[in-house]
């Protein structure tokens, strides 16, 4: 697998580079939706990252959030890119963005990447292998109670109208340290590997949105299932990743939370 990790770094940290090129010039924005952004910059990320694989890895499938395809169906090894998860953040000048790639084996993670341009901060894994920050390991959070926890979420664009998580950001506001909400998937996840975060959840993410982050808090001693504690699948309708320790806690808490809302519909 090093040789799959090496070409990853390589091409995230040209990603990073136009990134973080694009960061300093003026906007060209469009709408894939109401909110929905998309920038020149997020295609040209994914144009290098998916022009690599190409060359590279002819025979293997890729899935990308800005329509980049590969190979066909079927084929044994896929790639996920996010060529620039957060973008909001970036079309507004806030430098919490990252760009996310990973690497499966059927339904398996095999490698993981994700680069935050701004901090010149490179995650990354290989399964069985553990997670990294810039070379060194990490590991997830020793804090083993959710009262003293900082965890985070986020609010998909296309679920605005109609977002169950609002409950749960109150419910676990009062429950918790804080509550944050970054504007990237990817760098939540992140966050949760190396500690900063005990915890993440969110609805509605796309398989490229967790492909990298889900595999690199799982090799940093974390674990990640869906809301009701059942297995996350790429592309599920919800994500719960913790350092392990407070993942009951965040699992009980969200059901309570779910009864209370289905209640509160019926009276």
């Amino acid at each position: 697998m090093n040789e799959y990790l090496e070409f990853a770094m390589e091409a995230a940290a040209e990603a990073a580079a136009i990134i973080r090129a694009g960061a300093m010039q003026p906007k060209r924005i469009e709408y894939k939706g109401e909110v929905d952004l998309v920038t020149d910059t997020d295609r040209q990320s994914e144009a290098a990252i998916v022009g690599r694989i190409r060359k590279a890895f002819p025979d293997h499938a890729i899935v990308a959030e800005e329509g980049g395809k590969g190979a066909a169906a079927g084929a044994r090894y896929c790639w996920y890119i996010d060529p620039l998860d957060g973008t909001t953040n970036f079309a507004h000048g806030y430098p919490c963005f990252a760009s996310s790639i990973a690497l499966y084996e059927g339904e398996t993670p095999v490698i993981g990447v994700v680069v935050n341009p701004m901090l010149n901060e490179t995650f990354s894994a290989v399964r069985g292998k553990g997670a990294r920050l810039n070379g060194k390991p990490i590991h997830t959070s020793p804090v083993p109670k959710l009262g003293t926890s900082l965890v985070a979420t986020g609010f998909p664009t296309h679920m605005r109208h109609n977002s169950t998580n609002m409950d749960f950001y109150w419910g676990f506001t009062l429950r918790s340290h804080g509550v944050r909400r970054d504007g990237s998937a990817a760098l939540d996840l992140c966050s949760v590997a190396c500690g900063r975060f005990e915890g993440f959840w969110e609805f509605g993410l796309n398989a490229w949105d967790t492909a990298a982050g889900n595999l690199i808090v799982s090799e940093a001693g974390g674990k990640v299932t869906a809301l009701d504690g059942g297995e996350y699948l790429l592309g599920g309708p919800t994500i719960l990743a913790s350092n392990g320790l407070v993942h009951d806690e965040m699992r009980v808490l969200s059901a309570e939370i779910l009864d209370k809302a289905a209640a509160r519909k019926n009276l």
